[in-house]
């Protein structure tokens, strides 16, 4: 675009490639009278590594990870000790976990749910396959909230929420929202899973408006099931192209203090 590109996300050892070399041709372009801004993205944001564990035998070469076994605190390949230290992830390494794998088991929308859910975007963190199972059940405990697991019936129902409900929505869509800006991807999945938890504590059925905002509001993080629930709850389009909620700033505000 003659503009440039708003946002642009990458790790930080891949500037060196990509960013450069687009830099470096955008400003022949703009020299040549060609594109109308000097630089080609406005904002430049380095994600963080995801981590893994490294395994050396004794001569310092990486063994595969996924075949080394832990005993009394210490690791074994083949019966021999190895060392561990938390690192890149790499086929070098032998650590490298494949995103395949993840999606076959448990789905695309846990797996990235997962990967936003670690940490902050830009901070290195590890990761731990044993962990995603919790991303996992928020998204069974998502779908229960809209549909019936043994009969597949939408179990919305038509009454108006209460107020403690509605409370918990609104401070949630206002929360979300302000997360998604700031790309505080984790903090927005904890929101999600509070009002969650709240509708999950409050049994019964879900009112239309609350569980439809809660879709909304999962679509960017979990697309594939919200654009399923979204389907189920008698839309024809995408949701990709209905506005996000907006939250009542009347319903922010705290009446009670402790």
């Amino acid at each position: 675009p003659a503009g440039g590109v708003d946002l642009y996300v990458g790790g930080a050892e891949h500037a060196v490639l990509h960013l450069l070399y687009a830099r470096f041709w955008h400003k022949v372009l703009f020299d040549l009278g060609h594109v109308s801004s000097v630089e080609p993205f406005h904002k430049l944001f380095n994600q963080g590594m995801i981590q893994a564990y490294v395994y050396r035998d004794s001569r310092g070469f990486p063994v595969p990870a996924a075949e080394v076994e832990e005993r009394d605190g210490a690791w074994f390949y083949q019966g021999e000790k190895v060392s561990r230290l938390l690192g890149k992830m790499g086929k070098s390494l032998k650590n490298a976990v494949t995103p395949d794998e993840i999606c076959a088991e448990y789905g695309a929308d846990t797996l990235r749910l997962y990967e936003m859910a670690m940490g902050p975007l830009d901070v290195s963190r590890p990761w731990d396959t044993r962990a995603v199972v919790g991303q996992y059940r928020l998204l069974q405990r998502l779908w229960r909230n809209v549909v019936d697991e043994t009969t597949g019936e939408v179990t919305v129902g038509s009454a108006e929420p209460d107020e403690d409900t509605l409370r918990a929505l609104h401070k949630a869509i206002d929360g979300v929202r302000q997360d998604l800006e700031g790309m505080r991807f984790n903090t927005a999945i904890a929101k999600v899973t509070e009002l969650n938890n709240h509708l999950t504590k409050a049994g019964g059925p879900v009112a239309r408006p609350v569980a439809e905002a809660l879709v909304l509001m999962v679509a960017p993080l979990a697309p594939h099931l919200a654009e399923e629930l979204w389907s189920r709850l008698g839309h024809d389009g995408s949701l990709t192209y209905v506005d996000f909620p907006a939250a009542d700033p009347a319903l922010l505000v705290e009446d009670t203090v402790t």
